[in-house]
């Protein structure tokens, strides 16, 4: 078949949730079944960045191997890049694959991502540096204080060490008069009829083990090395510090704590980021003709075939 589907999937689910994998095995199925070709499309901010591998578990060589991947290793550490150029790249990429009779397949891991390319962005007010300077000035607690009793809605989904985007939100707070959250409701509008939405559903229990596991592996094969080169180089920016993995890491080379204590806060952190994320895919659960999956089963064949099948499906 040569004729692009009506939807293209969009696969989210939780870290350490096996998307990177479904991903393939979706671009796969439909190579074998030669229907179309196939190019993934990461919606994963920290897949980005050049030189931050194995903390980011960025698919490996065999995984990109026989399918074209985008918006990876575009940039350099020490680069910004706001969601507003991540959705302007990714849809510009998903035109010109479906314009030439292709399946994108977008993937990701950063659920602003995610939602942004599902329902469009709130369009804010530009930033105001005499705002932000004088919320910068202010502590973590303070601002965390700030941020539950101006928009409890935006701090029950902003994570306590995300200092950018609190100060984001209560920015707009300040500046509009209007919480983050009220303006970003316009969010909660279907997603476009082109995109079939795949969600991954893991357990905590059995997802916590997994990113036990995967810290574990990442340490095996080298991600204090990877993660000393980068701070010693000095290249990594404000962005790319936040990451998870690296910022633990960071604080042990600096001397604020042992290695041993800084695996662990991997481990800590990436399973409260972990459940903040199945937070916020419950949001997305009501999303008519999406699917969900046990995460377990995501890439059984039989699976694999169903999303294959339900992108042709029209709601």
């Amino acid at each position: 078949m040569t004729h692009a589907p009506p939807r293209f999937p969009l696969i989210a689910g939780p870290t350490a949730g096996g998307k990177t994998a479904l991903a393939v095995a979706v671009a796969q199925a439909f190579t074998e079944r030669a229907l179309a070709p196939v190019e993934i499309i990461s919606a994963d901010s920290m897949l980005l960045y050049r030189g931050l591998d194995i903390g980011t578990a960025k698919p490996t060589g065999a995984e990109r191997a026989g399918v074209h991947h985008h918006l990876i290793d575009i940039l350099a550490p020490d680069q910004s890049f706001s969601v507003y150029q991540w959705l302007e790249r990714a849809q510009s990429i998903i035109r010109v694959v479906r314009s030439g009779g292709g399946v994108p397949v977008v993937v990701g891991g950063t659920h602003l991502y995610v939602k942004a390319l599902l329902a469009g962005l709130f369009e804010g007010p530009p930033k105001d540096d005499a705002v932000r300077a004088r919320l910068e000035a202010l502590s973590s607690a303070e601002r965390r204080a700030m941020l539950e009793a101006r928009d409890p809605a935006a701090a029950a989904r902003i994570h306590p060490n995300d200092t950018r985007r609190t100060i984001r939100a209560l920015e707009v707070c300040e500046l509009t008069g209007t919480p983050i959250s009220e303006h970003q409701r316009q969010w909660d509008r279907g997603p476009s009829a082109e995109i079939l939405l795949v969600g991954l559903e893991w357990p905590s229990e059995a997802l916590n083990r997994r990113i036990n596991a995967r810290v574990r592996l990442m340490v095996e094969q080298g991600l204090i090395d990877e993660a000393r080169r980068l701070w010693q180089g000095g290249t990594l920016g404000v962005q790319a510090r936040e990451s998870l993995g690296y910022k633990q890491l960071i604080e042990h080379f600096e001397g604020r704590c042992s290695l041993d204590e800084a695996v662990e806060r991997i481990k800590i952190e990436t399973r409260r980021f972990a459940k903040n994320q199945r937070t916020w895919l419950r949001r997305l659960r009501t999303i008519p003709g999406s699917m969900w999956i046990p995460g377990a089963r995501a890439t059984a064949h039989e699976t694999v075939q169903a999303i294959v099948n339900q992108c042709f499906t029209t709601l």
